[in-house]
C-alpha cells in the first residue's frame, strides 16, 4: 500500500510533550497507532493499520540505518535512533525513536513497540549530516552494495568519535 509521495521541505516539529506510539507484528505490519502518530503521519488510522511501518520512511534515511535497527531488535535488544519520517503529504518530522521487542512467555518475539519523542535540534542537525554521508555512499555503491557502504560510513564516524552507536545517540 506504499504510495508514491514526493518529499517536500515542510517540516512538522513535535511538541515537547508528544509521544508517538506504534506497535507492529514481527514482520513490521502496524497493529496499533496512537492519535499523535495519526496526526504527524497525516494518514487516517485505518490507512495505517495492517500496512508496513515503512509507509512513513523518508528517502533521506540511509538503508544501513534500518538494517542496524532490524538487526538489533530481531536479536531481542532495544534500539534507539534519530529518524526522519515522511508524512502522507510529503512533509517530514524528526523523532528520537526507542524500539523494543515484545516477547511472549517463552521469549519468542511477537512484535515490536516504538515510542518516539521530540529530538533536540542539535541532535537532528548532527545526525542529518551523518545520514547524508551514509546516503551518498549508498548511492555511489549502487543497490547491491548500498547497505555495506552506508554501514562503513557509520562505522568510520563512530571510530573517529571513539563511541558505540548507542553512545553517539545518547551523546546528542
Amino acid at each position: 500500500m506504499k504510495r508514491e509521495i514526493t518529499p517536500t521541505s515542510v517540516e512538522r516539529v513535535m511538541r515537547d510533550d508528544d509521544f508517538i506510539v506504534s506497535k507492529t507484528n514481527p514482520k513490521g505490519i502496524i497493529t496499533y497507532c496512537n492519535p499523535i502518530f495519526v496526526e504527524f503521519s497525516g494518514y487516517a488510522e485505518d490507512e495505517l493499520l495492517g500496512v508496513q511501518h515503512n509507509i512513513i520512511r523518508h528517502p533521506d534515511m540511509p538503508r544501513a540505518a534500518f538494517k542496524l535497527a532490524w538487526d538489533t531488535i530481531a536479536a531481542g535488544k532495544e534500539f534507539f535512533a534519530y529518524v526522519k519520517n515522511m508524512s502522507k503529504d510529503g512533509g517530514f518530522y524528526w523523532v528520537l525513536a526507542h524500539i523494543t521487542p515484545d516477547v511472549d512467555t517463552t521469549g519468542r518475539i511477537t512484535g515490536y513497540t516504538s515510542v518516539r519523542r521530540c529530538p533536540s535540534r542539535k541532535a537532528v542537525d548532527t545526525v542529518a549530516a551523518v545520514y547524508r554521508l551514509m546516503r551518498d555512499a549508498e548511492k555511489k555503491a549502487g543497490a547491491r552494495d548500498a547497505i555495506a557502504a552506508g554501514t562503513d560510513v557509520l562505522l568510520s564516524v563512530l571510530k573517529e568519535k571513539d563511541m558505540s552507536y548507542e553512545e553517539l545517540v545518547f551523546a546528542l
